[in-house]
């Protein structure tokens, strides 16, 4: 039993990142898909798809990673904040930035998920899942 499945997928994809695979897979769920698909449109992955594998046909979300011409990748790191064991809530006031605005966070709110500067805009806080610069 996976008792936090969101740490799981960042350190699947800081593994991939470290190893330097184009490609990292990871069992699917509405979350991480979501997660995904922020880290896509802020420029730290390329792709994002949802397949079926195996002969029981499970859903697993294949991120491809985007490196640069020298293969170092497109992230110089990923974190996880808000943890089962310590959450951590944010005010729309409250919101840190990564590196002075060179990195994102990633906040869960009463509106979706998505990234800090789209929080501060809209005025909402939430749970800080998790930092990338």
């Amino acid at each position: 039993m996976m008792t936090d499945p969101i740490a799981d997928m960042i350190a699947r994809i800081k593994n991939a990142a470290l190893a330097r695979h184009d490609i990292a897979r990871m069992p699917a769920s509405r979350m991480k898909k979501s997660i995904a698909e922020l880290l896509q449109r802020e420029g730290y992955i390329s792709s994002v798809s949802e397949d079926e594998v195996g002969p029981e046909k499970r859903k697993t979300i294949t991120l491809t990673l985007k490196y640069a011409g020298d293969r170092s990748c497109a992230f110089v790191g990923i974190r996880r904040v808000s943890k089962p064991g310590r959450r951590v809530y944010v005010g729309h006031g409250h919101i840190p930035r990564v590196l002075n605005g060179l990195g994102v966070s990633i906040l869960s709110t009463s509106q979706g998920l998505m990234t800090d500067k789209e929080a501060r805009q809209k005025k909402v806080g939430g749970e800080l899942l998790c930092e990338v610069w």
